[in-house]
């Protein structure tokens, strides 16, 4: 058999390419050394608590239960969740790099050091449906980048693969669902992406979505409905009260419990302060122990009237959320062993000892502000949209330039056809001077 050479323009893609191959591999490698077998959090606990005991509940995504149920014999116990985050976060990465480096960019070399990004990097080795989600809609965004602009047979059953992971996601992630239709668009049309269209389809795309979880949920799994949405409900009421100065829960309170809920309770940061941190347990505690309210129709009816009679204050107590959410100091890195508080997991790891401490350096920074990542998204596309500008006049001034040339180019040219054929004597009525017997020939014989 014959080897034939790589051609001279193949062969920096190929390395190219083993360069993107080996960052992916060393990053994957370094998350597994790190994390293994991953950290988990409450939520994982319950999760897999639920799995022992057969149940699906919607609280947590019972698609989640269902998938770890599946993959636990792999591993068991947090190690094979781990195992799946992990491969499909770097695998999320991986597919755009490895496509640019086909084409020979060197943009390549970004998503790999993308990944290894503290803000998302710290996030890869805890046991969060979140992280899952998130690593399922970067495969699918990654393989419709692949096949855009490639028609091949393969590339209806890559978007339709693209969009079950798009679907998976909403099923691990229920508030995915108002991101979701804008995949989907770009899934489907992923070299003719229009805003208007994506619009056009948003809502019919929402309803779709939202449908096809309760089909999952109930009709397949059959979950038991655990009211997860009036947890929210029960956090805007207590942020409605506290900006009103006016109790809105459906219950009442003593003197104390009452000045606690309208000044001290309320916290715009997480929705379980009425929960489970103190001094405000009292307030679920008289709800759902005491009263028996919770999971009924007056949490809703509630939260509604609360609305209509004080929409401002719901505003301030949702605006008041949403800037703590995108400025400031939000949870990220999960340390916590729940097996054994108030230890914290790995501490005979130095390597990642060495990443908590790079985390708590980083921590104040706006690395670690969700508003930064937002405001890059549109930055970055001004400045796209700037670049592009500024190449298509640059372009434009070059076709102006090439047509002036070519004209000149071809003026002189026909100026020089007129010379010769006049020097040779064919030259006819081209020529100034004349003669009876025609051109003056350069050649007498």
């Amino acid at each position: 058999m014959i080897f034939m050479p790589a051609s001279p323009d193949r062969a920096p893609r190929y390395l190219l390419a083993g360069i993107v191959g080996v960052l992916i591999v060393a990053g994957y490698a370094s998350t597994l050394w790190l994390y293994y077998p991953g950290a988990k959090t409450w939520d994982a606990k319950y999760v897999y608590q639920d799995i022992a005991k057969g149940f699906y509940g919607d609280w947590q995504s019972p698609v989640m239960t269902w998938l770890w149920g599946l993959i636990d014999p792999i591993a068991p116990g947090s190690a094979s969740m781990f195992l799946l985050i992990a491969t499909t976060y770097w695998l999320g990465f991986a597919l755009p790099s490895l496509a640019l480096a086909v084409r020979g960019d060197r943009w390549a070399l970004l998503p790999p050091f993308l990944a290894l990004m503290p803000p998302a990097f710290v996030f890869v080795g805890t046991i969060w449906r979140d992280v899952l989600s998130s690593s399922c809609w970067l495969i699918a965004a990654g393989i419709a980048f692949i096949v855009a602009e490639r028609p091949s047979p393969i590339r209806i059953p890559a978007q339709l693969l693209a969009l079950a992971l798009v679907v998976l996601g909403v099923l691990l992630r229920l508030n995915a669902l108002l991101a979701a239709p804008i995949l989907a668009a770009y899934v489907i049309w992923p070299d003719r992406f229009a805003w208007r269209r994506t619009v056009l389809a948003y809502v019919p795309a929402g309803i779709t979505l939202f449908l096809g979880v309760q089909v999952v949920y109930y009709g397949v799994l059959g979950a038991t409905r655990q009211n997860a949405l009036q947890s929210i409900m029960i956090f805007d009421l207590g942020g409605i009260s506290h900006f009103a100065r006016e109790n809105q829960y459906p219950v009442e309170w003593s003197e104390v419990e009452n000045r606690q809920l309208l000044d001290s309770c309320y916290q715009p940061t997480e929705w379980d302060i009425y929960w489970r941190l103190e001094p405000c347990e009292f307030v679920m505690h008289k709800i759902e122990r005491e009263k028996g309210l919770f999971g009924t129709s007056a949490i809703p009816k509630a939260w509604l009237l609360a609305m209509a009679r004080h929409p401002i204050a719901y505003l301030e107590h949702r605006s008041a959320f949403m800037w703590n959410f995108l400025a400031g100091s939000n949870p990220t890195m999960w340390v916590a062993d729940i097996e054994h508080p108030p230890e914290r997991i790995f501490q005979d790891r130095p390597a990642f000892t060495a990443l908590v401490s790079l985390h708590d350096a980083l921590k104040p920074t706006p690395l670690f502000r969700a508003g930064s990542w937002f405001g890059a998204v549109p930055g970055g596309m001004l400045v796209r949209l700037a670049v592009g500008r500024y190449a298509r006049r640059r372009v434009r001034a070059r076709d102006v330039r090439l047509r002036r040339d070519l004209r000149a180019e071809l003026l002189s040219c026909r100026r020089c056809v007129r010379l010769s054929l006049c020097l040779l004597g064919r030259g006819g009525r081209s020529c100034g001077r004349r003669r009876r017997g025609g051109a003056i020939p350069l050649f007498a014989g």
